[in-house]
């Protein structure tokens, strides 16, 4: 009984540590991406998007399922407000990354453009949906000019991401 339960809690604290996301305050890691916008290739540097103002990153399980298509959709219905604040939207994913084009014009609406990441991007960023597991889960950080975690919202729920993200832009503005 005493091996199950040391196992038990290893394993609990390994899952803990593997799902945990950044906290505010902390650096953002650097990122270099190739993606799409608009179903046309794109680029992003997070230290050249810096220079113009704040950028939300929001990471999502996999293109083309439904609480993703959700999420980007609330995302793309609500780029004025984000431009508004000055603030550059990017999606981030590690499921169905071979559709992101199709996927970057029908949810995202040509809004804003979206990625799929690397094992090193999910560890450096702390958003693997399960330890051991190849997918990202629904975290979404704002990070500041300073290339500060300025906010994080981890809920699988996709529905308050976007408007969460702006009140914490609104914030920020103050």
């Amino acid at each position: 009984m005493r091996a199950f339960l040391t196992a038990a809690g290893a394993a609990l604290a390994l899952s803990a540590s593997a799902l945990a996301d950044l906290d505010v305050g902390d650096a953002a890691p650097a990122l270099t991406l190739e993606g799409f916008q608009g179903g046309e290739a794109v680029q992003f540097d997070l230290s050249d998007a810096l220079t113009h103002g704040p950028v939300v990153a929001f990471f999502f399980p996999a293109a083309y399922t439904s609480g993703c298509e959700a999420e980007a959709a609330l995302f793309a219905q609500s780029i004025a407000e984000f431009e508004a604040l000055g603030a550059q939207v990017i999606g981030l994913t590690a499921g169905n990354t071979d559709r992101l084009a199709e996927f970057s014009t029908q949810h995202c609406a040509s809004a804003y453009p979206v990625f799929g990441v690397t094992d090193e991007v999910i560890r450096d960023y702390d958003v693997r949906l399960r330890p051991g597991g190849r997918w990202t889960g629904r975290i979404t950080y704002v990070i500041d000019q300073e290339s500060t975690i300025a906010f994080h919202y981890a809920e699988m729920n996709p529905s308050e991401h976007a408007s969460r993200a702006i009140e914490a832009l609104e914030g920020m503005a103050q």
